[in-house]
């Protein structure tokens, strides 16, 4: 019940809305901007999905311009920014995090008129971001490897796509069983999605996104076109995908 759960106003939340957001007013959820969706309990505390949702249609006049995650007792709160564009058509986005301790997750939504509206969830879960990713020889010739599909592809109409990154995304706060010291972050740091040239979404992004980033969203294709992902890790390595979209059928690139 909402009145077991701990005061939604804690100090790293009170610290990031100075430094982020300078104070300024936010709506609540009852607003009808943003909602977020989450487990009240993660089954797996290194892989807790998240859906973010908008109640806003991406017009030139008024649209979503930026999202943040927000996880208040993560060694990194800051999850990830989405930015976005009016070519997105719906600003939802899905994703996978780790979560280290009892925790809120916040979605703050920024609009293209200085809007805030932010929404919470309580989820517990604890030992997220200490569990130690996969380094098993395949896992290894896995990395960088990138999934794109689209689930439908009907032109001027706001469709669904999803990029899968091989990545350990390791946080650097699992200590190493051999050595016994702990390794240096090593994660995705930044995507861009673009169709046909045109910036669809961007992020920066933390080790507080789980091993083998995913990521759901939305784009309007005015006509065939290529849909591309770049991502960045922090080692600086580049990895590229591409997927051509038609109406007349669904497909996914590799």
């Amino acid at each position: 019940m909402a009145e077991d759960l701990p005061n939604p106003e804690t100090a790293i939340w009170a610290a990031l809305k100075r430094s982020l957001f300078e104070g300024r007013p936010m709506h609540e959820a009852a607003a009808g901007i943003v909602e977020l969706d989450a487990p009240a309990r993660a089954e797996d505390a290194a892989v807790v999905p998240i859906a973010i949702r908008t109640k806003l249609e991406q017009k030139p006049e008024r649209y979503v311009k930026r999202i943040y995650l927000i996880v208040d007792n993560n060694p990194s709160p800051i999850a990830a920014t989405f930015d976005l564009s009016v070519a997105s058509g719906r600003a939802d986005v899905e994703t996978r995090i780790r979560v280290d301790q009892y925790t809120y997750v916040r979605a703050v939504a920024e609009l293209s008129d200085g809007t805030l509206a932010v929404d919470r969830r309580f989820v517990k879960a604890s030992g997220g971001c200490s569990v130690a990713p996969g380094k098993d020889a395949a896992t290894a010739a896995r990395l960088g490897r990138m999934r794109l599909a689209v689930e439908q592809s009907a032109y001027n109409q706001a469709t669904l796509a999803q990029l899968m990154i091989s990545h350990p995304n390791d946080s650097g706060l699992a200590m190493d069983q051999l050595t016994r010291l702990y390794p240096p972050a090593y994660f995705v740091r930044s995507l861009e999605v673009a169709y046909a040239g045109k910036p669809i979404l961007s992020a920066e992004l933390d080790f507080s996104i789980s091993e083998n980033p995913y990521f759901r969203f939305y784009f309007v294709p005015a006509q065939a076109g290529a849909l591309t992902a770049r991502a960045v890790d922090t080692s600086g390595t580049v990895f590229e995908t591409r997927l051509e979209v038609r109406r007349d059928a669904s497909r996914a690139a590799h």
